[in-house]
């Protein structure tokens, strides 16, 4: 049972400080650099009215959003969100599956990612990396005694995958599926899988990544691209060979904020995907240095986190903050993969810190949950029930 004294004020020496801080300048980074980015666009655009600020203005909003939301999931014990894991997963396939019925879903640039809310748009895969971090964490601590066998193991696990993927694969959002199947094959390990299963799968898993590859002539397309840019600059090659252009005159400090030139519609989707290749541009290898430590910061304390639970004797905790680390170091590796023409073009947001609505609320929420997960953890070590 929870204290009578919530863990608001009575709680304020007892959360990690360097997460919580390492978070709010990835966040506030982020908001002046989508402002900075999306100038340009905003003023071009006549579905925004020309307003240089229309970007900041939303982007502001949803902050405030995910905030408060985080503000209100962290007053929630971890175990009212382990018992409700099935269902917010059960939630989550519905969502996908509403995407694919007519009238429901909305198309922006061919992908049916996002459910028109009227003031908003919600993109339901965002949420559902939240989802399935419960679920697979729920998952693998109520089959614990057979993680070693494959029938009663992997082989549910698997199926259910299956489904989310073949959903997100017909929006199709390859990005979310990676990021998804990464999440959910990484607890399943963390929770002892039984190691030749876990070589098999990832075997498998790249069989399946190769052949999506190459039956999908776009993603065949993306990928010739992301081999030599240069060969048509103006065609497949087109984001990324901009986006380099972007790092290329950033140099090590950068040319000063707001002083970007790709950002003048000439490279595409600078506040969402590609906001690395403008802070680059704009901070240089500094800025860009500062983003990655923060983010390392990040992931590192939320695998401390889970350890920590590990000693406490709290399987379903350890597994939820070492799922989020997994989702953010994915997700973050992936955007600036794709920014640095490491990886081949995905639409992937940087968390935290690209525009959208969705991604802030979801990030937002996972954050409350694993400094939640840390509260909890110091309780227990004080001796106070959590």
């Amino acid at each position: 049972m929870l204290r009578s004294i919530s863990p608001g004020r009575a709680a304020l020496a007892e959360y990690d400080s360097s997460l919580l801080w390492a978070a709010l300048l990835l966040l506030t980074l982020g908001m002046v650099m989508v402002y900075s980015a999306s100038i340009s666009m905003a003023e071009a655009s006549k579905f925004t009215g020309g307003k240089a600020g229309y970007f900041l203005q939303r982007h502001a909003l949803f902050l405030a959003v995910g905030v408060v939301g985080g503000m209100l999931v962290f007053q929630v014990p971890l175990r009212v969100w382990q018992q409700l894991a099935p269902w917010l997963f059960l939630l989550g396939v519905a969502l996908l599956v509403l995407l694919l019925v007519p009238g429901f879903g909305r198309e922006v640039n061919g992908a049916r990612r996002w459910l028109s809310l009227g003031i908003a748009n919600a993109q339901p895969s965002e949420f559902v990396k939240l989802f399935v971090v419960f679920y697979a964490a729920d998952y693998t601590v109520r089959k614990l005694a057979l993680m070693h066998s494959l029938r009663h193991g992997l082989v549910p696990m698997l199926a259910v995958m299956l489904v989310v993927g073949w959903l997100l694969l017909r929006e199709p959002d390859f990005g979310a599926f990676v990021v998804i199947t990464a999440i959910a094959t990484a607890i399943l390990f963390l929770g002892g899988m039984n190691a030749r299963w876990f070589a098999a799968l990832l075997a498998m898993m790249a069989l399946g990544f190769v052949v999506l590859v190459l039956f999908s002539p776009y993603r065949m397309q993306r990928i010739f691209g992301f081999m030599d840019p240069w060969a048509d600059p103006f065609g497949r090659g087109y984001q990324l060979s901009h986006a380099l252009i972007a790092f290329g005159r950033g140099e090590w400090l950068g040319v000063g904020l707001g002083a970007s030139v790709e950002k003048l519609l000439y490279l595409p989707e600078a506040h969402t995907d590609f906001l690395l290749a403008v802070i680059a541009e704009e901070l240089g290898f500094a800025g860009v240095l500062v983003v990655i430590v923060l983010f390392a910061w990040l992931v590192l304390r939320a695998f401390a986190i889970g350890r920590q639970a590990v000693t406490l004797e709290r399987p379903y905790a350890a597994l939820v903050a070492q799922g989020i680390a997994v989702w953010l170091a994915v997700q973050t590796l992936i955007n600036m993969g794709v920014n640095m023409g490491v990886l081949p073009t995905k639409g992937l947001t940087l968390p935290l810190m690209s525009f959208g609505g969705s991604g802030l609320l979801a990030n937002c929420t996972a954050l409350a949950v694993l400094l939640r997960i840390d509260w909890e953890n110091r309780q227990l070590m004080r001796g106070v029930p959590a």
